[in-house]
């Protein structure tokens, strides 16, 4: 049986690039503290021997280059918007899990309901409070049609991305992402001594 491959969407924390929503309320030096600290969450929480964990970083420029990753296995994502990013990570046959970094709520417990749901369906969400969706998992190959006429970072990305998926769909709690400074303290109140 084909090991499950769990894709971890992670940019090189650099000044100006990471978090630029939020750091338009908390600055660029702390933006950049804050996406740190979230990859290191991220990657703390999900790493399981249950299923191979692959960093697909962005720029391929950065692969190995960035201390905190050290021990991660580590891809190139491909260019371009989100569609063919995703599509390239669906592309291999066998169970396939795709996370950002933008949730640090997230943890190995929903990698693992997210495989079994793939037991039963073709296709399971994550869903974010924004319309988005912070997991996504196929029992690929899928189509890259599956990611066609999709408007992403929208409230309607989820349901565009769906509406493009052929078999039965299941979807996992409802996160939230923190891209902005609402979200940010939403997530402290929960989590108070996270980024301060």
């Amino acid at each position: 049986m084909t090991k499950p491959v769990l894709f971890i969407f992670a940019k090189a924390p650099v000044f100006g690039r990471t978090k630029t929503r939020l750091a338009a309320s908390t600055g660029i030096v702390h933006a950049k503290r804050l996406y740190r600290m979230m990859v290191a969450r991220v990657l703390r929480r999900v790493k399981d021997p249950r299923w191979k964990t692959i960093l697909a970083v962005s720029p391929p420029s950065a692969i190995g280059r960035v201390p905190d990753w050290d021990g991660y296995a580590q891809v190139a994502q491909v260019s371009g918007s989100l569609s063919p990013r995703l599509a390239a990570c669906f592309a291999r046959k066998g169970p396939t899990i795709v996370i950002g970094t933008d949730s640090p709520q997230i943890r190995s417990q929903d990698i693992a309901e997210a495989l079994q749901a793939l037991k039963s369906c073709q296709v399971v969400f994550g869903p974010a409070k924004d319309g988005g969706f912070w997991l996504i998992g196929a029992n690929g190959p899928l189509p890259d049609s599956v990611f066609d006429d999709v408007a992403w970072s929208t409230e309607r990305t989820l349901e565009d991305v769906m509406s493009n998926v052929e078999g039965r769909v299941e979807t996992l709690r409802c996160l939230t992402d923190i891209d902005e400074i609402s979200d940010l303290r939403a997530y402290r109140r929960l989590n108070p001594r996270f980024g301060n």
